[in-house]
């Protein structure tokens, strides 16, 4: 129950919505008890027991002044009371007829009026409070760590956002809709009872011990059966997401039928878990149902014997008796699945606070430098890296210093350790030891916000969303300016393909721009990044992946967008970085080789001549 009572705090903001619900609850709760009520002097009136009529009224009157005898708050209900009888049986029969049906008539439309504003405000409720948890849970993944997300499944992460958040929706208002107004009924109904009946009420009721045993058995069941079911529709969702992304990829290598075969085993098994919970889920309800008609079979029996021998209960009560007793079933059938339902959305809460519980590694200090331009240079000092669930150094420490307006080259086999040696600078990652400076300022005491504006990044994976040319490259900048757009467009070669678009600028680049060539996309990011126009950029194989026509264009760009610059480039193609600075030979995680591209090639056995003449060697 701590998790689910965790799930109510987000109830706080909504305190007054809730309290509207819970008051149109009781009404709704005390007009529906009050509609059945009513039918006593209907039927009496219908059937000539006029007799039955005055000290029916008296008994219920009586019974609340007797609890409380002496109090002035029962006398005046007393005359309350004996002036409504007095109005409502004054007159011929059939305007006391008239009387109880313009009562009973306006009784339902009270009870369905506060039914609907009582359900309207539980919704408002429920849905403000998943708005809040499933945006609390968005915004905190962003807080998170790159090696969070190389740890976790894109398919689980949206699973747990979309539908483990919607199980524990469902429970909010079996907390608040079932645990409030069902307990009112059942109270409300069971008071009229008792009033016509206490031994009758009594013997109704042997039935509910056996149903809380049977509601609590169930619901420990379903809590670990739910959790089971939240985990298979993760896996559902990842199947769905990487072959969606990855469909060139299935096409290509024939894959359908092998794709089609596991997604149809993953649903097969969520579809067995699904009808597993069912049968222990839906049992609690026709259980419940069976041991209430046997109760009231042999209730039927005692009541009719109580009416037609002893003489101790008259027809209309008896009929009133049995309305009220079966009006408390369905709240009782409700109430029973309510603690399967809290279970459930226990079990699906506990994964989505999984990721709230998890705390971002890389974050802010307590009191961070603000700093707004890059000045002098970046150090690296004996920096070496690991990741968290392996001990083997990706760097090995790493000393470098690189002054401002310099372009340094990285260069080394695969994993060498060239793409996370500049992830460290924006704090993708922090270092297992050692440290970075900018402008003698340890990177980790620089606010992360300030830290991550003086730097632009385009990657060889080129991100692009499912929106607009021009969303995409104004992408984090406010009120931008159209001649500032084009201007940076035109800078990375990308205006005159947009304006050959279909709409322009305002063309939709379709999901990480598959309508775009890998080219155009990666222009589009080169004009991104003008347009945010840090002092540091770094560029991760950026033309590696392009035809040489585009590497061309690409390159031009590239080139506009390193000057006056300081920059960081991994390179793939030796031949776009002859013009660096410096060159940073990687090997096994540490430099084993700083310098001009001329100067390089003349270290005969190194590792830089050896790549550079694979790469020519025609």
């Amino acid at each position: 129950m701590k998790t689910y009572y965790r799930v109510l705090s987000y109830i706080k903001p909504y305190r007054k919505h809730l309290t509207a619900s819970v008051l149109f609850s009781i009404l709704y709760a005390l007009l529906n008890t009050v509609s059945v009520y009513l039918l006593i002097p209907l039927l009496n009136t219908l059937f000539e027991e006029k007799g039955a009529l005055q000290p029916q009224a008296k008994t219920l009157t009586q019974t609340t002044i007797d609890t409380s005898a002496g109090n002035w708050l029962s006398k005046i209900g007393n005359e309350i009371a004996e002036s409504f009888k007095s109005y409502l049986f004054s007159g011929t029969e059939r305007e006391i007829l008239l009387k109880i049906c313009f009562l009973i008539l306006f009784a339902f439309l009270l009870k369905n009026i506060f039914g609907y504003m009582q359900a309207y405000y539980m919704a408002f409720v429920e849905q403000g409070m998943i708005r809040d948890l499933r945006n609390q849970s968005y915004v905190h993944l962003h807080k998170l760590p790159m090696s969070y997300f190389k740890n976790e499944k894109t398919g689980n992460l949206i699973s747990r956002i979309t539908n483990d958040v919607n199980v524990v929706q469902a429970s909010v208002s079996a907390v608040f809709l079932n645990m409030v107004r069902e307990p009112l009924t059942i109270l409300f109904f069971l008071g009229l009872a008792v009033s016509i009946s206490w031994r009758l009420t009594l013997f109704s009721l042997l039935v509910l011990p056996f149903t809380i045993g049977i509601i609590s058995w169930i619901g420990l069941i379903l809590r670990k059966q739910s959790g089971q079911l939240q985990e298979k529709m993760a896996d559902i969702t990842t199947t769905l997401h990487e072959t969606i992304t990855g469909v060139k990829i299935v096409k290509a290598f024939g894959m359908e039928d092998y794709e089609n075969r596991k997604f149809k085993a993953q649903t097969q098994s969520f579809f067995k878990l699904v009808l597993k919970m069912a049968r222990v889920r839906n049992i609690a309800s026709p259980l419940t149902e069976f041991l209430s008609v046997v109760v009231g079979g042999a209730m039927i029996y005692y009541g009719g014997e109580l009416v037609l021998v002893d003489k101790t209960l008259n027809a209309s009560e008896f009929i009133v008796f049995l309305l009220a007793i079966f009006q408390m079933m369905p709240p009782i059938k409700e109430l029973s699945s309510v603690n399967n339902r809290i279970q459930e959305s226990s079990a699906a809460a506990e994964r989505v606070f999984e990721i709230l519980d998890t705390e971002p590694g890389i974050k802010n200090v307590s009191a961070p430098v603000s700093v707004s331009d890059f000045k002098d240079k970046i150090e690296f000092q004996d920096v070496s890296f690991h990741y968290d669930d392996d001990n083997e150094l990706i760097l090995n420490n790493i000393n470098l210093s690189v002054e401002k307006g310099n372009v340094i080259a990285f260069v080394g086999s695969s994993g060498a350790g060239k793409t996370t040696c500049v992830d460290l600078l924006p704090r993708f990652y922090d270092p297992t030891s050692g440290k970075i400076l900018l402008d003698g300022i340890d990177i980790k005491e620089i606010r992360l916000e300030d830290l991550r504006k003086l730097m632009g990044i385009v990657t060889q994976e080129t991100v692009l969303f499912n929106e607009s040319v021009k969303n995409n490259i104004a992408y984090g900048i406010d009120d931008c300016s159209e001649e500032k757009l084009i201007a940076a467009s035109k800078a990375a070669n990308a205006h005159n393909f947009v304006l050959e678009l279909s709409h322009g600028y305002d063309t939709i680049v379709g999901e990480k721009g598959t309508k775009l060539s890998g080219g155009q996309r990666q222009r589009l990011s080169i004009a991104r990044a003008l347009l945010k126009n840090p002092p540091i950029m770094i560029f991760d194989e950026a033309t590696s992946a392009l035809d040489n026509e585009s590497e061309v264009l690409v390159q031009q760009a590239i080139e506009r967008l390193m000057a006056e610059r300081t920059t960081f480039v991994i390179a793939h193609r030796l031949s776009t970085i002859r013009n660096a600075d410096r060159i940073i030979v990687l090997d096994k995680g540490q430099i084993v080789q700083d310098g001009k591209h001329d100067e390089l090639l003349l270290e005969e056995k190194g590792i830089y001549k050896k790549l550079y003449e694979l790469q020519f060697r025609d």
